[in-house]
C-alpha cells in the first residue's frame, strides 16, 4: 500500500512550465489515486521571495523535489515509496 504524501504544485499565471507540470503531476496522481494542489506563488509572498526564478516548484511532504520541469516517472517512482 502506497503512503499517503502532501503533494503542492506552486505555479504563476502565464508560466508556459508550469502548464506543463501541472499535466504531469495530474497524470501521475491520477493514476496513483493521489490528489495534489496548486498554490499561485503570487499570492503567497513567503513563497515566492523563496522560489521566484523556479517556478514551477513541486513540494512533497513539505521538500522540493523538483522545479522548472517535472519527470513524470521521477515523481512516480518519489510517490511510491
Amino acid at each position: 500500500m502506497s503512503k499517503l504524501h502532501e503533494i503542492q504544485l506552486l505555479v504563476r499565471q502565464g508560466c508556459h512550465l508550469c502548464a506543463a507540470a501541472r499535466a504531469t503531476v495530474k497524470d501521475v496522481t491520477e493514476r496513483m489515486n493521489m490528489e495534489f494542489s496548486e498554490l499561485d506563488i503570487d499570492e503567497h509572498p513567503e513563497l515566492l521571495a523563496r522560489h521566484h526564478e523556479e517556478v514551477p516548484v513541486l513540494l512533497i511532504d513539505g521538500q522540493v523535489r523538483d522545479f522548472w520541469t517535472v519527470d513524470g516517472q521521477r515523481l512516480e517512482r518519489l510517490l511510491g515509496s
